[in-house]
């Protein structure tokens, strides 16, 4: 089989207009007129609005190729289009190949008719995908949640955060961006490979390789097989073939196993099929990397009502996480570099588990190679998000099953797939018994969510689980969507509904898939797309780079609540990440704490797609906000943790533990007054039971309550195992704010590791809580931060700096700041 690829230069037009400008494919519109500077970044302060008529706009791609005569002799002949954004009109040597409307699909075209040996041109013409939108609203209304999005996006098969949303930049695009070729081959070519599994003996797995071919003759064929690992082979047969599909059947005998990350390691088997004709010549090949694993969505009648958790190789685990989103609002430059450090810095924090939610799209195959490599089971939503959708159209469920099958087969095989989800957040509200100005009807609901796209999951990957939708109650009311006994949950009532945080400790839901609190980025960040004028959180530009209707006023609402107010605009930017992580935090530990009851949380979210205020944790540089340091102890495999009654002023001490063997453990208490003078502290052997969380003991805080007052007392926590300090704790009676911190002087020690690592070791003659640290004019990796110091008790980290530098300049350029830092 030969592939000329047409990526790379192109010319693009807009509509109606001559002068060419420099395209590039893959790519979109918005690249190419930033590359040429034909527009601002839309990015920067409220540039956006300069630009939104890019999606208002026809455009135009052409590009000629040169074909030779040998190309044209083959038997077929055809144009691959793997991503066309959305609304496409392909047209070769002026002669109309196909149109599109579906960004999620590959498409493949006939060119035998209209291509010639020497020069071709090809044209891509892409329609305003906000024209079609609102013409298609005019004709027919479909209801969806408006804040901050271009109407109708919903009648299109396009991402749909690309029309804006609570955190998303409203720039509607348009492209060729994914790869585009032309594709010829002579008597058969391999379409598909399906691997499924069979672990039902012990000491093996059986791999059953359903092959699927296109032939164009009645010539014999062979598949040879090949499995691989390491490079190493581990089994190999070689199979005839016809025009049907076939299978073979191949033994891995004693079977590395892939896990979730935490529950062990992440082989890799390379499974390779070449098409042979009866000379042994290759004509074609496929390859696809698995894990031999089990991996399911388990619900079964219990005590509290169903369960709902996932379970890899029959064991049990919790979902530790978050949900992810595209990356940038313009895709097609997201790098493999750049899917490798977000990725890599989710597993960093100990999460096993990634939701890619349904507003988005259906990711590149970079992004599950990496989730396979790392062990970050996906739950992967279908793409449909927060509005009503067209069901009652056949044309538009057509495509929707193209797109779906697409999507199963090209995904299918990672060992990281988890779960098939529907939708996200339209049984929240946009469905009811009839259509109606702001819900669709039940049954044109069940057409899509129900019926086609189950019904696609289960001819094409039965092996992996389907879940109607985000969230969904499986027993009883259905639109009682939240329901704690059942199903998943949305919970939203901090942020949308002002609890304060511990509100989430009377959450009892089983398998928490979305719940959040904003902070601001950094204060390099926000100074990347403000000016100086713009640097107060109520200001114009802060406001546009917040998209939550309640954002900058619901931050300080709850740091009013929470926190002295900081006496200045980059004080602010950090402590709200400081209350963001501890909100995440009192969410998280205590739905652990609740297993077996509970066996799921993915905040929301882990990333972001523009520099902007929001939910993520990873900002839209990849720079860690305190949340995302947080993570790392509050997803660590041992966790200690302490649950205060402020009516009794006792507190609960718990071990959890996602580890699958018995531990035993030291756990120490230390009871300080917030001058670090130590008025208390005990230490007790624990037995920590595996995969569960263990309530140890109450400490009865009540005797030195009387005499220091609860505005007084800090109570350390620590676990040890096996020599090693694996998880720490804080426990305060009183909220931060009223707190009688005394100025804490933290001294540093800065060695140099090699010339982008550093160790620094802390020190404070004060308790000290958050303590971060930062670099003027570096971006920088710590090992940790955000972190409470026990007086005079050093603490190491390790820096990590993107860019070599020296360590008398590492130490002209390092600050250290605490919580008192924010307000003194």
């Amino acid at each position: 089989m030969k592939q000329q690829t047409l990526n790379g230069s192109w010319h693009l037009y807009q509509a109606d207009k001559t002068d060419p400008i420099p395209a590039t494919v893959p790519g979109c519109v918005h690249l190419d007129l930033l590359a040429s500077e034909k527009i601002p970044d839309p990015y920067y302060r409220d540039n956006e609005l300069k630009t939104m008529w890019v999606g208002e706009t026809d455009w135009l791609y052409r590009r000629q190729v040169t074909v030779p005569a040998e190309f044209l002799e083959h038997d077929r002949v055809l144009l691959r289009c793997e991503g066309l954004d959305t609304l496409a009109t392909i047209r070769l040597n002026g002669q109309e190949i196909a149109q599109t409307d579906n960004m999620f699909r590959t498409w493949e075209f006939d060119l035998k008719s209209a291509l010639q040996a020497g020069d071709n041109e090809f044209e891509i013409l892409f329609a305003s995908p906000v024209k079609y939108a609102q013409q298609r609203l005019a004709e027919r209304n479909l209801p969806a949640w408006t804040d901050e999005k271009v109407l109708g996006g919903n009648w299109m098969r396009k991402a749909q955060c690309n029309f804006g949303w609570d955190w998303g930049i409203r720039q509607v695009t348009s492209g060729i961006w994914r790869d585009i070729s032309m594709v010829a081959f002579n008597t058969a070519r391999l379409t598909d490979l399906y691997i499924r599994q069979d672990h039902t003996t012990a000491g093996q797995v059986d791999l059953s390789c359903e092959i699927s071919t296109e032939h164009v003759t009645e010539d014999p064929l062979t598949a040879q097989v090949t499995v691989t690992r390491n490079e190493t082979i581990v089994t190999e047969t070689n199979l005839p073939l016809n025009r049907a599909t076939k299978s073979i059947s191949l033994t891995i005998n004693d079977p590395q196993l892939w896990w979730p990350n935490g529950m062990g390691a992440q082989p890799l088997y390379q499974v390779a099929v070449t098409l042979l004709d009866e000379t042994g010549q290759q004509l074609d090949s496929i390859t696809k990397r698995i894990g031999l694993r089990t991996l399911k969505l388990v619900r079964q009648a219990d005590e509290w009502g169903e369960s709902f958790h996932f379970e890899a190789n029959g064991v049990p685990f919790f979902s530790k996480g978050a949900n992810w989103i595209p990356a940038d609002q313009f895709t097609p430059r997201l790098t493999d570099d750049w899917y490798t450090r977000l990725l890599s810095d989710a597993a960093a924090v100990n999460m096993n588990m990634l939701r890619v939610w349904g507003g988005g799209i259906y990711e590149a195959d970079i992004f599950y190679d990496l989730c396979d490599r790392l062990g970050l089971c996906v739950w992967q939503d279908f793409m449909f998000a927060c509005g009503t959708y067209p069901s009652f159209d056949e044309d538009y469920m057509a495509t929707v099953k193209a797109e779906a099958e697409d999507n199963v087969r090209r995904l299918r095989h990672h060992a990281s797939l988890a779960l098939w989800c529907g939708n996200n957040e339209l049984e929240q509200g946009l469905v009811a018994e009839t259509w109606t100005e702001s819900t669709m009807s039940w049954a044109d609901y069940g057409k899509l969510f129900e019926k086609l796209l189950p019904d696609v999951v289960t001819r094409l990957n039965p092996e992996t689980d389907y879940w109607v939708g985000s969230p969904h109650t499986p027993q009883g009311n259905r639109y009682d969507f939240n329901n704690p006994n059942s199903g998943d949950a949305h919970i939203w009532n901090v942020w949308h509904g002002k609890e304060p945080f511990e509100f989430y400790r009377t959450c009892m839901h089983r398998f928490n898939s979305e719940f959040g609190f904003q902070s601001f980025p950094e204060p390099r960040t926000v100074y990347g797309y403000t000016e100086p004028q713009d640097r107060n959180v109520t200001s114009y530009i802060m406001e546009h780079h917040q998209r939550s209707g309640i954002g900058n006023s619901t931050i300080m609402h709850y740091m009013l609540d929470w926190f002295r107010l900081p006496t200045a605009f980059e004080s602010t930017l950090w402590l709200s990440q400081i209350q963001q992580g501890m909100a995440i935090k009192y969410a998280v530990e205590h739905w652990r704490r609740t297993m077996p009851r509970g066996m799921g949380t993915l905040y929301w979210q882990i990333n972001d797609c523009w520099p902007i205020a929001s939910w993520s944790s990873l900002d839209y540089y990849g720079r860690w906000k305190a949340l995302h340091y947080m993570t790392r102890h509050f997803f660590a495999p041992l966790l200690i943790s302490g649950v205060e009654d402020s009516a009794t002023n006792q507190v609960e001490l718990h071990v959890t533990s996602d580890l699958l063997t018995e531990q035993v453990g030291q756990v120490r208490w230390q009871l300080t007054t917030v001058d670090g003078d130590l008025i208390e502290q005990a230490e007790a052997t624990a037995q920590i039971q595996p995969n569960q969380n263990n309530r140890l003991d109450t400490v009865d805080l009540q005797p030195h309550v009387e005499v220091y007052g609860v505005r007084n007392l800090m109570l350390w926590l620590t676990l040890t195992v096996a020599d090693e300090v694996v998880s720490t704790n804080l426990v305060t009676l009183s909220r931060p704010k009223h707190l009688e911190l005394a100025a804490p002087t933290i001294s540093t020690n800065l060695t140099k590791i090699d010339s982008r690592q550093y160790q620094l070791t802390l020190t404070s003659d004060k308790p000290a809580m958050w303590v971060w640290v930062m670099l003027d004019n570096h971006d920088a990796k710590l090992s940790d931060n955000f972190l409470h110091l026990y007086p005079n008790h050093p603490l190491s980290l390790t820096i990590t700096v993107e860019q070599p530098t020296t360590l008398a300049k590492m130490e002209q350029n390092l600050q250290v700041s605490s919580l008192v830092d924010t307000y003194r």
